[in-house]
């Protein structure tokens, strides 16, 4: 239980983190992504792109130390 919560934490920060990225490249948000809206202020966090970018970079890892 408690190492999923960890990697829920990781997910959640890492998707933070990397939504001012997304923004500028401009990217649409993909299905999974978590939109706020309030007024003329608009965030989208990219879980969908966060999860898509630790997979790839984890498998990426992988094949290197092989």
């Amino acid at each position: 239980m408690r190492q999923l919560l960890f990697i829920l934490v990781i997910l959640a920060v890492g998707a933070v983190a990397l939504a001012p990225a997304i923004a500028l490249l401009g990217l649409d948000p993909m299905p999974g992504d978590f939109a706020v809206n309030q007024g003329d202020w608009h965030f989208t966090v990219p879980v969908t792109y966060s999860l898509c970018a630790s997979l790839g970079l984890g498998l990426f890892y992988y094949l290197m130390k092989r």
